[in-house]
């Protein structure tokens, strides 16, 4: 009996992705994951990510652009010309979801906006991804993740008090508008199906970073103190964060009294169990940086790897703090295939991470490599053309 692949569950939907760098592609390239025909509309120079990095491969092309482009279809259009955007229009007549990013009032001017679109596409799903939004003070101006956290908040609570400032140290601004933008389009798209009117969707860096704030609002909110930085501690309790071991640092929480007294017991320290000012969470968040130089003098006798061992053998959560390389390379990175090579016509075997979210039933495919600038130019053409006809 031949076993059949599923059918993926985004298979027949069609995405334009006229966007560039990282949220919008990202974006798209999850729902390429899935299934979905996504076409990654160019400019004639191509995606400005395609030669970002400061290092070469051996074509073009850089490794950024390789790990958020694959699954997809390139095609060039000149979207500021009468025949690039005469062509647009066919392929917007096909599409179920368009996702630019563009700064606001830029595709009103190359005459892509939604209000056109819709007129030729009423079922369409059109996602306008911004560094502050459609609407606002700050709506016209340049946005990149680096100014999101900056001026969401994001950068106020990173770090350590009273030092320099410091920015997460991934893009979540990026990536958690890719996030909150796929989510947004694929509500719309099921909602399409059953009114037949599709919608515009306002993604931005700004607002999807604010969103990560919900501990340190809920604690302004309800206090009246503006959020600080806590380094790698917690506002919810104590201790949880990274230790110094004999060797360096390591992670550990016990966040609750009943893992308190179990830390206790291991560190053979009864006396901190009912100590005065160590005795409930709230005690313990209030004196936390004492708790912390109080709980290293123990970590100090043994190396890292021993404490998390053995922590973990007690049931109290404890981890490593492992490097990239070492998170990818590991055991449990190479179990959880995070690392995935695909064939590429130029750099051959390429590295690209791993499907985030594993889809059990119909497990998300490598069906084409990162492509080459506008490698489907003819192919797109004919099918759209021939559609005409």
């Amino acid at each position: 009996m031949t076993q059949t692949t599923p059918q993926l569950p985004l298979q027949g939907i069609r995405v334009l992705d006229v966007s560039q760098v990282m949220a919008g592609p990202f974006a798209c390239m999850l729902l390429a994951d899935l299934g979905a025909d996504v076409i990654k509309v160019e400019p004639p120079t191509g995606d400005q990510t395609r030669g970002a990095m400061g290092f070469k491969m051996k074509g073009p092309d850089s490794m950024g652009f390789l790990n958020m482009n694959r699954n997809k279809r390139s095609l060039t259009l000149d979207l500021k010309s009468d025949a690039g955007r005469e062509f647009f229009y066919k392929l917007a007549e096909t599409a179920d979801v368009i996702v630019e990013n563009y700064r606001p009032g830029a595709v009103q001017r190359m005459k892509i906006d939604y209000e056109t679109i819709r007129k030729i596409n009423p079922k369409i799903v059109y996602v306008s991804i911004s560094g502050f939004g459609q609407s606002g003070p700050w709506a016209t101006r340049p946005g990149f993740d680096l100014m999101a956290q900056a001026m969401s908040g994001v950068m106020s609570v990173t770090g350590y008090k009273g030092e320099k400032p410091v920015k997460a140290g991934v893009p979540v601004a990026d990536i958690g508008c890719a996030l909150f933008a796929t989510y947004g389009l694929l509500a719309a798209y099921i909602g399409a199906q059953k009114s037949g009117q599709g919608q515009h969707i306002d993604a931005s860096l700004f607002d999807s970073a604010m969103a990560f704030s919900i501990w340190d609002m809920s604690d302004y909110w309800g206090t009246g103190v503006p959020p600080s930085p806590l380094g790698t501690s917690n506002k919810m309790s104590a201790p949880y964060q990274a230790v110094k071991a004999r060797d360096g640092y390591f992670v550990m929480g016990a966040t609750n009294q009943k893992l308190w007294a179990k830390l206790c017991a291991l560190l053979e320290r009864p006396d901190l169990v009912e100590h005065a000012d160590y005795a409930t969470v709230a005690l313990r968040l209030k004196h936390r940086e004492a708790l912390i130089e109080e709980l290293e003098k123990s970590f100090a006798q043994r190396d890292s790897e021993d404490w998390v061992d053995t922590m973990l053998e007690a049931g109290i959560p404890a981890g490593p703090l492992l490097t990239y390389p070492q998170a990818f390379e590991g055991e449990h990175g190479t179990h959880r295939k995070m690392c995935m090579e695909i064939d590429h016509p130029i750099e051959g075997k390429v590295k690209n991470i791993g499907f985030p979210v594993k889809m059990l039933g119909t497990p998300q495919q490598v069906r084409r490599h990162p492509p080459l600038l506008g490698e489907h130019n003819e192919e797109i053409m004919a099918e759209i053309y021939a559609l005409s006809a």
